[in-house]
């Protein structure tokens, strides 16, 4: 189940600030080697990519375990209350994992983040990226990402098609940024146009805030 990390805003903008970077991510549950200092390619790109998603590597994506990555390794190990080595053991690999998601993860959140909230300020869209995050440690709802979008008529934007464009820079950043903590929404599960939503039932949800045309609910 993913974990969502609480960091501070003023952080968070500031690891928001470069362009995201979408590219592969290993995607094998288990199996993994232990990786250390001096690794090259293999499982070092899919781990670099991860550090990447939650901020903690700064460096170039070069499937290389150098000084950068190994220090990347011990603050995610320092911020979970693992064992610090500075190795990516079968324990830290699960926790990592746990934590962040595979490129086509990330590619439907974007979708969605541009279907349903393009032209929203940066708050609002990752306010709708964090409903999605939101959802998934929920009990109420799927506990995977294309569980959450593709439930029935969870999202306009699949029944009417628009989830299949093409997202933008901005999109990809603001799923970044909801991976990374930042949740404006303050925990909602719910979202709707107060000037189109006819629903008497998501108008007695109880309200959070709104952003831009949305409100959020829980």
């Amino acid at each position: 189940m993913f974990k969502r990390l609480t960091i501070s805003f003023a952080v968070l903008l500031t690891l928001g600030m470069g362009t995201a970077v979408v590219a592969p991510v290993d995607k094998a549950s288990a199996s993994a080697p232990v990786l250390e200092e001096g690794d090259h390619y293999g499982f070092v790109w899919g781990l670099q990519k991860r550090l990447q998603q939650l901020g903690l590597y700064k460096g170039e994506v070069d499937g290389l375990f150098g000084p950068l990555t190994e220090q990347g390794v011990i603050d995610f190990q320092k911020r979970n209350g693992l064992s610090v080595d500075g190795e990516v053991g079968n324990h830290t690999w699960k926790v990592l994992r746990n934590e962040t998601f595979t490129s086509d993860q990330i590619q439907l959140l974007a979708q969605l983040v541009y279907a349903e909230a393009r032209g929203e300020s940066l708050k609002g869209q990752v306010a709708v990226a964090s409903v999605v995050l939101n959802r998934i440690e929920s009990d109420k709802f799927p506990d995977t990402v294309a569980g959450v979008i593709y439930e029935q008529y969870a999202f306009t934007c699949v029944q009417n098609g628009s989830f299949y464009n093409q997202p933008d820079k901005e999109a990809y950043r603001a799923v970044y940024l909801a991976i990374q903590g930042w949740d404006p929404s303050y925990g909602s599960l719910y979202y709707f146009n107060p000037g189109k939503a006819e629903s008497n039932w998501i108008w007695s949800r109880p309200q959070t805030v709104q952003i831009g045309h949305h409100i959020f609910a829980k």
